[in-house]
């Protein structure tokens, strides 16, 4: 995996903002669970996505923590828009990733947490609150539960495992025909998407993630991982 460039942190600074980040993961977690295959109520947004109060109150939660840790620093969620947009050091969070999963009882779901300094990401997460599998990236490296990952070796499409969040989706936003042509090149197209589908790629589950619609608290932070 090529590393991005970021900020150089020391080391022990970085390890500090990387404990803290796992904390918020915990946290999370411990909202959402007691939601899943819940009984709760599903609204639309004006995008037409779905929320539920377990995304409403997962992101409530990591802002509390952050804004009492670090005052400094901004926030950029989903749920509750920007908070000190001009902090250089803003947290990125999407409580839910896969909220259509979620609510359907399926595990392909998971919280997005990244921190960045001046618009560029140090640290990603990808953690999955009913599984519990906490994958954290810095750039250069990324672990599954404290053990090193990497991605597969794939040198041809031929061989490669594709995937994505919807099928619809890349035909209403982006180039149809040639996902089309790229879907049928390969060895296995699978619909796994939202940040399940990036989680395989980074572990070394399958080798292309394809989605035509992603926001700041989608990408940031799959980029450091």
């Amino acid at each position: 995996m090529t590393a991005i460039s970021a900020p150089t942190l020391p080391a022990a600074e970085l390890r500090a903002y990387m404990d803290f980040a796992r904390r918020l993961a915990t946290l999370s977690a411990a909202v959402i669970r007691p939601y899943f295959r819940g009984d709760y109520r599903v609204d639309i947004k004006a995008d037409r996505s779905p929320v539920t109060i377990a995304d409403m109150k997962a992101e409530e939660t990591m802002r509390e923590a952050i804004l009492a840790e670090f005052p400094d620093h901004g926030v950029i969620g989903e749920e509750f828009g920007n908070y000190q947009p001009d902090a250089p050091y803003q947290w990125v969070l999407d409580p839910i990733d896969g909220t259509k999963s979620f609510i359907s009882g399926s595990y392909l779901f998971g919280t997005l947490i990244a921190l960045a300094h001046q618009g560029r990401p140090l640290l990603g997460v990808i953690h999955q609150p009913i599984v519990g599998d906490y994958l954290v990236g810095d750039g250069s490296h990324a672990w599954l539960n404290d053990r090193p990952v990497h991605v597969r070796a794939c040198s041809r499409i031929e061989d490669a495992i594709l995937l994505n969040t919807s099928h619809w989706n890349v035909f209403q936003h982006q180039d149809g025909p040639a996902f089309e042509a790229l879907s049928r090149r390969v060895q296995r197209y699978n619909n796994w998407g939202d940040c399940h589908g990036y989680f395989l790629v980074a572990t070394g589950g399958a080798d292309i993630m394809t989605d035509p619609i992603l926001n700041v608290w989608d990408l940031m932070a799959l980029i450091p991982v």
